[in-house]
């Protein structure tokens, strides 16, 4: 199997229990004897959706095609994240607890905020990083120094600028299972000041005291930080753990929604939308169908295909863009006084 094979054949995996079409489709080709497990771990893994496979394939019936060796080691890394994603709720419900007794009010974020709200069938599916939370700029600095007057500590010594960072340093305790980012902003750059905490706060879902995004924000969140923040437009990258948060979001909220809420984010939120929906093979995501779009789904899958080309067109693009970056850094250093300082400041610690 080549490596857009596997990528589809599992993007197709993560929706059987949605899509029928695609259930018949998947369980002709895991009958067959000589098929490719061993890319489909690789790949599986290399996006963060191994356990979501399990839980989708365990769902289906269709363990019983797979090797038993196989399914042992699905079985136990699905536990372990179990094991860990109960350990990341309990935590976020502390922390929660602690800002507001404090009268600040966090709205969780991307893996957690799924979580909490109950997105996954089974909260083994989601294989999350850290716990990220948005305050209110007059609380950023005030919920880190809560967090770290009770234990937590930073990860590195960078320094803070509420104007130059969109979360303060990962936090850390060590008695608990997960690090924490408090954020200030979402996205980077400008796109920032149309994306914000004032933006989400009145449409936020209040679960059980706590606040998540609501499900049009959500699948917004979910497909900026891989376009925008991740500069996935640019390089024309795909995410399937993302891909499958807007999968299951789409079962929500029409994904049209956030284009027609964000209609600056029109044609990074629609062409992610497309290729999420070609991969899958699911009618469920909508999206715009026009000549851009068009474009984009072919220029992704050619590199998608040509794994070769593409780390080369990907080098390339990386190169023009460190230049570009650190020319409009020494822009930016020699007419902002106020980064002046700031960048001066963290060279010399």
């Amino acid at each position: 199997m080549t490596y857009k094979e596997t990528l589809f054949f599992i993007g197709k995996c993560l929706t059987i229990a949605h899509e029928e079409h695609n259930r018949t489709i998947i369980e002709s080709l895991i009958k067959k004897e000589t098929f490719d497990w061993d890319n489909v771990v690789k790949v599986g893994t290399a996006h963060f959706v191994f356990p979501a496979l399990y839980c989708n394939l365990q769902r289906a019936n269709f363990l019983q095609y797979l090797p038993d060796e196989l399914v042992g080691f699905m079985e136990h890394i699905t536990n372990l994240n179990r094991e860990r994603n109960t350990e990341i709720i309990r935590e976020a419900n502390e922390i929660n607890t602690l800002l507001l007794k404090n009268n600040i009010t966090p709205i969780f974020l991307k893996g957690t905020g799924n979580l909490l709200e109950g997105l996954y069938d089974d909260i083994a599916e989601r294989m999350v990083g850290d716990i990220d939370f948005l305050v209110q700029e007059k609380d950023f600095l005030k919920a880190a120094k809560l967090l770290e007057e009770n234990n937590y500590e930073k990860t590195s010594k960078g320094l803070i600028s509420p104007v130059f960072q969109k979360h303060y340093p990962r936090l850390f305790n060590e008695d608990k299972i997960a690090a924490v980012e408090v954020h200030l902003d979402m996205l980077k750059g400008k796109k920032k000041e149309r994306f914000n905490y004032q933006s989400i706060e009145d449409s936020a879902q209040k679960i059980n005291d706590i606040q998540v995004m609501s499900y049009t924000d959500q699948i917004t969140l979910t497909t900026m930080a891989i376009q925008h923040n991740d500069n996935g437009f640019y390089y024309k990258t795909v995410s399937l753990r993302n891909c499958y948060d807007v999968f299951l979001l789409s079962q929500k909220t029409n994904s049209l929604s956030s284009i027609n809420k964000y209609k600056s984010f029109t044609k990074l939120l629609n062409s992610y939308f497309a290729i999420t929906a070609v991969i899958f093979n699911s009618n469920v995501i909508k999206f715009q169908n026009n000549l851009r779009t068009s474009y984009y789904l072919w220029f992704t899958q050619f590199k998608l295909r040509f794994t070769s080309i593409a780390k080369l067109h990907n080098t390339v693009l990386k190169t023009m863009r460190y230049a570009k970056l650190k020319l409009q850094g020494f822009i930016r250093f020699l007419t902002n006084k106020d980064f002046r300082k700031y960048y001066i400041k963290k060279l010399s610690s």
